[in-house]
């Protein structure tokens, strides 16, 4: 075994811990120790948030950091940290800040470069410091300094591999750059160990988006493409890209979910299965929310634990209106078998919503409610992989056994022009469709399953109806044609009160 094979296996096992749970998790466990590593982005994408919880972290394993800043003062560095409660006591900071004399119009001329005297100064600096203070993690922010003193790219580069070689082989070290460079310092990334970028995505509406992608890191596995973060109190929160594949487990055999009224129960062939996903599609106000709630609130009296995400509805509107129809949540969510959650679509991202889902079922949530995918789909305009992000998240949920209601507002009321905003309709194990007709002078509601992937169902079609204290599933429209389209025609003699049917007031 070669000592290149030696090095390549301590990275394997050796890790230094980010600070950031989330990003640990994408690098595999964290940061190779021992090695030299870029993180790059544009102003405001969370940089020195970041290197502030990388060096907070190795405090808390009795770790030494020392935080070499070219351009911020130290006192500027504790602010930001007290504003996200990062603790810095114990962290050695060296400023390389230019001083008053050099900042003075007469500091300005000299018959010398400043890459001549300024550059390998401070450079000096920090090997002197690193030599004498012997930190376990370093952090030299940030590289856009260096860069404009060097002003040749080749100097530039040769100064980097000074700092790396001399640098102990213990200590990790954390580069940032804010490029500010016209040109992609690829030199540079040829140089170092590992390669972060910080991108912030703006959108015409709402909150900025930000992700963050591992482009590099010899001699390891981690997650690859973009992973979702966001910057709150408390520093930097990573949202790790999900992959099902990495979530398979052995499914209990246990009976479906019913809703607990016997006419939509026989409709869908005795209950939904654990472990596959509905969708209920419709016009507005047809009863998808409703019908999703029946199951939900079912679910929970039996004893499991359920969620819903709600992203138009409030929490107290749909708790009232559920009410109204004989569904009081009230005391199964003070319970906590019930959680309901309301999200903005302007303000969260597709894997800050996944991560709020995974932390449910792990937790034991048995069945979630998404209503609606139309907020879900507003939660990433512009984005062309609305699909891939469902499915990743349809089959992370399948694989773990939960019973999946989803939700989608399709424009139009009746008739033939009702258009649906996204087709995911094959990624759904079940489809439920409501309709609104018109039949002897009344708007009426009907629900019909044209999807089963786990087994049989009824291929009829059942009126529905919401009235006060229940939800009212008749028997099948045999004596009507062309209900799905809105507008049927009369067969025989109508059975649309006489067809029986019970009331339930759940």
């Amino acid at each position: 075994m070669t000592h290149e094979d030696v090095v390549l296996s301590d990275v394997a096992t050796q890790r230094c811990a980010s600070g950031v749970a989330g990003l640990d998790d994408v690098l595999g466990g964290g940061f190779p120790r021992g090695y030299f590593y870029l993180l790059e982005g544009e102003p405001g994408s969370g940089k020195t948030t970041l290197a502030l919880q990388f060096a907070a972290e190795g405090l808390r394993k009795g770790e030494k950091a020392l935080y070499v800043t070219l351009s911020e003062s130290s006192t500027d560095l504790r602010t930001v940290a007290n504003s996200h409660g990062i603790r810095l006591d114990g962290i050695q900071f060296l400023e390389l800040r230019p001083n008053d004399q050099d900042l003075r119009p007469e500091g300005q001329y000299t018959v010398f470069h400043p890459a001549e005297i300024e550059l390998n100064d401070r450079l000096q600096t920090i090997i002197a410091q690193v030599t004498r203070y012997k930190p376990d993690r370093l952090v030299i922010d940030a590289l856009s300094e260096v860069r404009m003193l060097a002003k040749d790219p080749l100097r530039y580069r040769r100064q980097v591999i000074s700092l790396r070689e001399q640098t102990p082989r213990e200590c990790t070290v954390l580069l940032l750059d804010d490029r500010s460079s016209l040109h992609s310092d690829l030199e540079l990334h040829s140089i170092v160990h590992g390669v972060l970028i910080l991108e912030k995505v703006h959108r015409e509406y709402g909150k900025t988006r930000r992700r963050i992608e591992v482009s590099k890191l010899r001699g390891c596995a981690f997650r690859e493409g973009y992973h979702d973060y966001m910057i709150q109190t408390g520093g930097l929160v990573v949202f790790p890209r999900l992959i099902a594949a990495e979530h398979v487990a052995e499914q209990d055999d246990i009976p479906g979910v019913g809703s607990g009224i016997e006419e939509l129960d026989a409709l869908v062939g005795g209950g939904l299965d654990r472990g596959t996903s509905t969708l209920l599609i419709g016009p507005a106000g047809c009863g998808k929310t409703t019908i999703a709630m029946r199951w939900l609130s079912t679910t929970a009296a039996r004893g499991e634990n359920t969620a819903a995400f709600l992203f138009e509805e409030t929490v107290s509107t749909l708790m009232r209106r559920a009410r109204g129809l004989g569904m009081d949540l009230a005391p199964l969510m003070e319970s906590g078998q019930i959680q309901i959650e309301h999200s903005d679509p302007a303000e969260m991202s597709p894997g800050e919503f996944v991560h709020k889902v995974r932390q449910h079922v792990d937790v034991g949530a048995r069945l979630i409610v998404i209503d609606s995918l139309n907020g879900f789909l507003q939660s990433m305009p512009g984005e062309q992989f609305l699909a891939l992000h469902l499915h990743e998240l349809l089959t992370y949920l399948n694989h773990k056994g939960v019973v999946t209601l989803m939700v989608l507002a399709q424009a139009g009321v009746i008739g033939p022009n009702i258009q649906t905003p996204a087709d995911v309709s094959y990624l759904a194990d079940n489809i439920l469709v409501l309709r609104y007709f018109e039949a002897q002078g009344e708007v009426k509601q009907a629900i019909s399953m044209i999807k089963k992937r786990s087994g049989g169902h009824e291929h009829t079609i059942r009126e529905l109806r919401l009235r006060p204290g229940g939800i009212w599933v008749g028997e099948p429209l045999a004596n009507f044609h062309g209900v799905l389209s809105g507008i049927p025609s009369l067969v025989g003699t109508t059975n649309g009160h006489s067809n029986g049917g019970t009331a339930n007031d759940g």
